[in-house]
Parts: structure tokens; sequence; C-alpha cells
């Protein structure tokens, strides 16, 4: 017996069948070079900024500039803040990748 064409529509919208599956695709090892390489430069400007941040601060902290001072401050969290969040990247993703697979 056949089923008709709404039935098929509706079950296609809650189940489409699609799942991440990794060698699919042909270069799927250079994308991750790609990317392994785009996070570990954004992890070395990182420890720039963070240098030079930390050195403002010091530097306004010594010479009584407060605004070179909140300046170093700011820059240093916002530092770390992207080292946290490069660093957690990968776990940040599957993370929510796991919830959204629990979604039905």
């Amino acid at each position: 017996m056949s089923v008709p064409l709404a039935d098929r529509v509706i079950q296609l919208a809650y189940d489409p069948g699609i799942s991440p599956k990794g060698g699919g695709l042909p270069g799927l090892s250079v994308l991750k070079n790609v990317v392994n390489s785009i996070n570990m430069f954004g992890i070395i400007a990182v420890v720039g900024a963070l240098a030079v941040s930390l050195a403002v601060w010091a530097w306004g902290h010594h010479t009584g500039g407060h605004q070179a001072e909140a300046n170093g401050k700011k820059g240093a969290v916002v530092a770390a803040g992207a080292a946290l969040g490069l660093g957690a990247a990968n776990g940040i993703v599957a993370f929510f990748s796991g919830l959204g697979a629990q979604v039905h």
C-alpha cells in the first residue's frame, strides 16, 4: 500500500534522515588542517594582545595614567576571554551539537 504524499512530507519534516559523517567529501583533512591553523594563529595573536595589554596596564599604573590603566585592564580581560573561547571552541561546538541531536 502506498503512503500519500502529504504523509511522506510530514514524516520528512520530522526526520530527514541526515546526520554528520566524516569522510563524505574530499578535502576534509585539508579543511581540518586549515581550521586548526586558524585556531593556532588566533591563540598566538591573543598571547601578543595579552602581553601588550598587560604592558599598557603596568605603564598606566606606574605613570598615573588612569585611562591607560583602565584600557590595559579591559584588554587583558578581553584577551583572556578570547583565549578561553579559542581553547573551548571544540568542546562548545560538540556540546551544542550533542544537545541539538537530542531534539526530536
